[in-house]
């Protein structure tokens, strides 16, 4: 598998950015998406009030985080679960690997903390052969890519190239009727639900006052995952705890609007230990890995601590300007759009990352579609001042560089009016003779990006004319 990070995030939106199929793929997608959610947000006329409880709940949560996770464990364990703590990506993969047995056949529904510490990979350099049972996940496994978005993992990819990846990979004769690579995918994937030994899922809520978890979707896999293999193993983020199963009710009702655009997912799983009884479906082994893996360094500052309030619902990704234009690859990490430039370079480290919290126009569609309120512009604001301010050492936004010199310049410019009408005329005349496109320092900057067309007068310019012209003060 090719990899990109998000050190070379540059690189990777410029080479996005002439992929014509891939924009033609997001562009589809992400209007389905938001005009699905505005329809389902419309038909709710207490939406305000719910998005206002889920905030609530989940800052009172990750306020009082030791807390609860310590009610959720206790709870888990006297219902017959196994938890295991993982500091870090590694140690749950450690974890996991050691639960798996090789030769065991593994199937996985949709994960993205899975994504997250690369367990797949663990899991095989440790012998064994993990199937993701997810659609979109299986199509990108198949074609050895990671995600490019939360809930739609596969949105990258048009009809044509997934019936493409199904002839070559599968062997199937070439079709892009939608039908038939369903069928085809679901007849492989039973084989392997038939088989497996251990089934491996993600977590979306995990509910401290009972002890259980919460796994929601719409395609069945789940559902197959957990209940037909003899043991599960749920990874799960510390940040996935809620306080009471009542409090569910205000996540069933935003969650699917948010992310599909459903009133309610199809299938809606609550599991409280293992199945403790031998003629009843379900494992005879729940193990729950709770991940910290940086989000613990989040929790310690109010404005970034926002962030672990994320319920996943990719509402975010399809509104942003930046997403829509470059796809969830070019970030280079698994949580990408505006959450992913929040998260990534505090669960990787702004060294890696400092390219991200500057991948935004700080437009604010991020905000005003979030179901938890989080305030995404200034997270990534924050961070920007953090990676400016020399806080990364070999950040190249560091010290006196271009873009300081510009948001200098700019601030020299609109602080006297003079000066501002003179750079309004000098900016008209760059545009005329289309400068950014000649000079090599800014030519990068312009790549990708179409300019707003300044007016031929200002509207300063204009009115001072008009008024003239009414006082009979000539033109």
């Amino acid at each position: 598998m090719s990899r990109v990070t998000p050190v070379t995030f540059p690189d990777n939106a410029a080479k996005a950015l002439n992929d014509p199929e891939l924009g033609k793929a997001l562009r589809t997608a992400s209007q389905v998406f938001s005009r699905k959610r505005q329809q389902a947000v419309d038909a709710l006329p207490d939406w305000e009030q719910l998005r206002d409880q889920a905030s609530a709940i989940k800052t009172h949560t990750l306020e009082r985080l030791d807390h609860y996770l310590g009610m959720f464990a206790a709870n888990a364990e006297a219902a017959g679960a196994s938890i295991h703590w993982a500091i870090d990506a590694r140690t749950a993969c450690r974890i996991v690997s050691a639960i798996v047995q090789a030769g065991d056949g593994v199937v996985k529904s949709k994960s993205m903390t899975t994504e997250e510490i690369e367990l797949n990979r663990a899991l095989t350099a440790s012998g064994a052969h993990p199937v993701e049972t997810d659609l979109g996940e299986w199509i990108i496994q198949l074609a050895d890519e990671p995600p490019s978005h939360i809930i739609a993992p596969a949105i990258h990819k048009t009809r044509r190239q997934v019936a493409q990846l199904f002839h070559e990979r599968l062997g199937i004769q070439l079709t892009d009727d939608i039908l038939e690579l369903t069928a085809v995918a679901r007849r492989t994937l039973r084989s392997h639900f038939k088989d497996a030994d251990v089934g491996i899922s993600g977590v979306n809520f995990a509910i401290a006052e009972t002890g259980s978890i919460v796994i929601i979707e719409n395609e069945g896999n789940a559902r197959l995952t957990t209940s037909l293999p003899r043991v599960h193993v749920a990874v799960m983020g510390m940040e996935k705890v809620i306080p009471r199963l009542a409090d569910l009710d205000t996540f069933f009702r935003i969650l699917p609007r948010s992310g599909t655009g459903q009133s309610l997912t199809s299938y809606q799983s609550i599991i409280t230990g293992p199945e403790a009884r031998p003629d009843r479906d379900g494992p005879r082994a729940l193990h729950i890995v709770v991940l910290d893996n940086g989000r613990s360094r989040m929790l310690s500052h109010a404005t970034t601590r926002q962030a672990l309030a994320c319920i996943r619902c990719g509402a975010c990704l399809n509104v942003c300007p930046v997403y829509q234009q470059i796809g969830g690859h070019a970030y280079g990490a698994v949580y990408a759009g505006p959450i992913g430039s929040v998260v990534t370079p505090q669960l990787e480290g702004l060294e890696k990352a400092h390219h991200l919290p500057f991948a935004s126009t700080l437009c604010g569609a991020c905000r005003d579609v979030c179901p938890v309120k989080i305030d995404i512009p200034r997270a990534l604001v924050h961070l920007r001042t953090l990676v400016v301010e020399g806080s990364v050492d070999d950040s190249p936004q560091r010290g006196f560089g271009p873009k300081r010199f510009a948001a200098r310049s700019w601030s020299w410019t609109m602080s006297a009016g003079w000066r501002y009408r003179l750079g309004a005329r000098m900016a008209r005349w760059i545009q005329r003779i289309r400068l950014f496109h000649i000079l090599p320092g800014a030519r990068r900057w312009a790549t990708g990006r179409t300019g707003i067309r300044l007016a031929d007068r200002s509207f300063r310019e204009i009115w001072l004319a008009e008024t003239r012209k009414e006082e009979g003060r000539g033109p």
